[in-house]
């Protein structure tokens, strides 16, 4: 794979205002990764309608990455990154990492001078990491997988 991430056109929205065709796609690729590849657990949940939806569409318009921003006070005190996913096709060549930078910018926009949390998966500690995420938890099972949390703090 490129080293470089393909060109991808954003769209970010509340949950009321994403539209059939952008909630479809969200949650097509979230359970094409979440759970087909990882195994059964219940994605869609409550915290869906308390966010904001980033979601990246390549040139011909197929849904490679997305995110939510979840409200702060939902899951912690702090506005919170999750559902973070990149198409199997999309992985390695850097689209993670535009969607993360993307992520917290608009989350930066919508909650500024806030921290953001996110429950990670631990074996992608280090790439949270050099987002400027730091640990603050200790290591703990969600849906049987290790997670830890991290916290990014406002320059």
């Amino acid at each position: 794979m490129s080293a470089v991430p393909p060109k991808l056109r954003w769209t970010w929205a509340r949950f009321d205002e994403l539209g059939v065709h952008a909630l479809h796609d969200a949650l097509a690729l979230r359970c094409k990764v979440f759970i087909l590849e990882q195994g059964p657990y219940q994605d869609p949940d409550g915290a869906d309608k308390q966010s904001h939806h980033l979601l990246g569409y390549d040139e011909v318009g197929v849904a490679q990455a997305c995110l939510r921003v979840v409200d702060p006070g939902v899951n912690y005190p702090e506005p919170s990154i999750g559902r973070v996913v990149t198409s199997k096709e999309a992985r390695g060549n850097g689209t993670g990492r535009a969607l993360m930078h993307e992520g917290i910018t608009r989350c930066q926009q919508v909650f500024p001078g806030q921290g953001i949390r996110i429950s990670a998966q631990a074996h992608l500690q280090g790439f949270y990491g050099s987002l400027g995420f730091v640990p603050v938890s200790e290591e703990y099972l969600e849906d049987d997988i290790p997670h830890i949390e991290m916290l990014w703090s406002p320059p």
